[in-house]
């Protein structure tokens, strides 16, 4: 074999254009909405931002282990994302594909759509940590954000709130937090950190406000890692309930955000239960998400919604409010932006 066509068969099966009875997924990706508040947040507030690379990590390695059917190595993973990684999160984005290549594989799509989703909650941080823009500037360009994630439909959550029995009322929901209660209390906690900030960020006036609201958010995040599972959620975290004012201001992107997280709990079900065969997993999986993309199936109204808030056991199940714990620090000292960050240009 002549040494170029060596090399492309190198690529092609590297890339995962060779599959074994899978189909095949579009490699497509987009361009995140442009915009001089892009950056903002990870440059302000760099403890903040970058523990979302360490979840991403979280997400990708257990994804990998439940799929691979290496399921025990969860409690060393365990220890070393709640004293390691997270104590010391990466300075850049992780490449998902290169910590779970059998499952992003396996399920392109799901990453993709997680991608697209977490890429929306980044830019809406950015916003609100831009300074230069008018409070009620920042709620248009919010909306415009979530208009140019809608754009992109194979990709994006409906924009509405799905019905909890989808997380729940499925013949394999509930199996991983079952069998991996710490890892689950884990991801949720990720969770209520990712919608808590929001509000955290719109309740500070000034920047130094901000700054001390973010920091008890995250000093809330903390409290939570020091005696797991006792401190996580024991429910799933709602936007509306730990974000209330942000969920007032953009129902929308509040929807979007419920529904990314239900798909994460549903997915690790998936892979997590032995009723479900590993060459059915793709399937049932890219069901799901077409039920999570509909605008239509499984949708319920905002009051239904809050009132499953409740049922559910409101905010103090699931974790609690987003500020109020002042003088809560992380288990080492943040490592200072500069060291961390090139300024952002300007």
């Amino acid at each position: 074999m002549p040494a170029i066509h060596k090399l492309m068969l190198v690529i092609a099966i590297s890339t995962g254009f060779i599959r074994s009875g899978q189909a095949q997924d579009r490699r497509d990706d987009q361009f995140y909405f442009p915009g001089a508040f892009n950056w903002h947040f990870l440059h302000d507030y760099p403890e903040a931002a970058r523990l979302f690379n360490a979840f991403d990590y979280g997400h990708a390695i257990l994804y990998e282990r439940l799929y691979s059917g290496n399921g025990g190595a969860l409690d060393h993973d365990f220890t070393y994302l709640t004293t390691d990684l997270l104590v010391h999160p990466p300075r850049f984005a992780v490449a998902e594909e290169a910590v779970a290549p059998t499952y992003t594989r396996m399920a392109w799509r799901a990453k993709q759509m997680f991608d697209w989703a977490h890429l929306l909650h980044r830019q809406i941080y950015d916003v609100y940590a831009d300074d230069d823009i008018a409070p009620l500037a920042k709620d248009s360009l919010i909306e415009r954000l979530t208009d140019y994630y809608l754009t992109r439909r194979e990709y994006a959550f409906a924009p509405s709130p799905k019905s909890m029995e989808l997380m729940d009322g499925q013949p394999f929901s509930k199996v991983f937090r079952h069998a991996y209660p710490r890892f689950n209390g884990l991801i949720w906690a990720y969770h209520w950190l990712q919608v808590g900030l929001y509000d955290a960020l719109i309740t500070g006036g000034t920047h130094a406000e901000k700054v001390a609201a973010v920091h008890e958010t995250v000093g809330r995040f903390w409290l939570m890692l020091r005696q797991p599972p006792g401190k996580f959620p024991s429910m799933m975290p709602m936007t509306v309930a730990i974000a209330p004012e942000f969920s007032r201001r953009h129902p929308r992107a509040a929807a979007i955000f419920d529904n990314l997280h239900m798909t994460h709990d549903i997915i690790s079900d998936i892979l997590a239960a032995n009723t479900i065969p590993r060459d059915r997993k793709r399937a049932m999986i890219y069901a799901q998400l077409e039920i999570m993309r509909d605008p239509v199936r499984q949708v319920v109204s905002w009051d239904e919604a809050r009132a499953m808030t409740e049922m559910m056991g409101g905010v103090s199940e699931m974790g609690g409010p987003a500020t109020g714990y002042p003088n809560v620090r992380r288990p080492s000292p943040a490592m200072p932006a500069d060291s961390a960050h090139p300024r952002r240009p300007r």
